[in-house]
């Protein structure tokens, strides 16, 4: 086979699985607002269902309900004739796929989830098949014709399946006014997680740690404080404790440029006054963007009286992994 006809049947792929999926827009209909409906007024989970292709579809559907606010997971209908029924509650919704409407394994579901009054909903391609006859409700994910060129190998139905259940996790998590933090929640293992999650007090340096001086310390003192404690920099605080300015390795080369003695000059007349501070309670990814935007590697984090209670290096940030 020839590099044009490759090209060709993979552009003709694509082309019929878009003209599918846009077919799918006018279905979004009174039928998906009460399966949402469904859903929402479950007090359990959304049991996912299906066999074979329609099975490796509805597992990802559920992965995409239980992280988008909505508790969810997959039973393997052959299974569930084995024991795995005992999953489900009355409490639940079962989200049954089949894009024959037929599919036997499934379809031997319907007598307990009838006996329970169990709220099904159905993923079909066949509005009258067994399966969508039995349903509450019935979501149309039909076709015209799969993308393979023998019309048998579940291509487009599978990708329409796909995207109606994204459909249905994006209005739900909408519905619910599921927030960023909330999936952050779900994923707090990954970067996303880390970004939305981590906050400054998790990575801050604090206590002993914290570098510090008065006004009147002799600079050659504070350049001890700022070695021993190896950040660089040092706060400077009044006699009640409250930060007044900082003085960094910046600060330092400027000192030197003027020619100043190290034992003569004392904090209060080389520190930088009004540093950039941070809360604790700030996002670390947020600290990151402020040490970015101002060009500096540390920022110091005050309490709401303007204490210094912890500073933040630009390398704890990013040994987080918070980017």
């Amino acid at each position: 086979m020839g590099k044009d006809l490759i090209l060709q049947a993979g552009r003709r792929t694509i082309s019929m699985e878009t003209a599918a999926v846009a077919a799918l827009e006018a279905r979004v209909d009174d039928n998906f607002h009460r399966a949402c409906e469904l859903m929402l007024g479950c007090s359990g989970r959304v049991i996912v269902s299906g066999m074979g292709k329609s099975g490796h579809i509805g597992r990802k559907i559920a992965a995409t309900l239980a992280s988008t606010g909505t508790p969810s997971f997959f039973v393997h209908p052959g299974e569930a004739s084995h024991g795995d029924l005992g999953m489900i509650t009355r409490h639940d919704v079962v989200i049954a796929i089949s894009n024959s409407g037929s599919s036997a394994e499934v379809l031997t579901l319907l007598p307990l989830l009838k006996r329970l009054g169990i709220p099904l909903i159905s993923m079909t391609g066949k509005a009258d098949s067994p399966l969508a006859q039995s349903a509450d409700v019935n979501l149309d994910i039909a076709v015209e014709t799969e993308a393979c060129p023998l019309n048998l190998a579940p291509t487009s139905s599978t990708t329409v399946t796909l995207v109606m259940g994204d459909a249905l996790a994006v209005a739900l998590l909408e519905a619910r006014g599921f927030t960023a933090e909330d999936f952050a929640f779900s994923h707090p293992g990954g970067a996303l997680g880390r970004q939305l999650l981590l906050k400054v007090a998790d990575v801050m340096h604090a206590g002993e740690e914290l570098p510090q001086v008065s006004p009147d310390t002799p600079l050659s003192k504070a350049l001890l404080e700022m070695t021993s404690k190896g950040f660089g920099m040092t706060t400077i605080v009044d006699s009640s404790g409250h930060l007044i300015g900082v003085f960094t390795d910046g600060d330092l080369r400027r000192v030197i440029d003027q020619k100043l003695e190290l034992d003569a000059a004392t904090m209060e007349q080389v520190m930088s006054r009004r540093p950039k501070t941070v809360s604790a309670h700030t996002l670390a990814a947020e600290a990151l963007r402020i040490m970015e935007d101002n060009k500096i590697t540390a920022l110091v984090v005050e309490d709401p009286e303007h204490h210094p209670i912890g500073l933040l290096h630009m390398h704890d940030v990013l040994r987080a992994g918070v980017i």
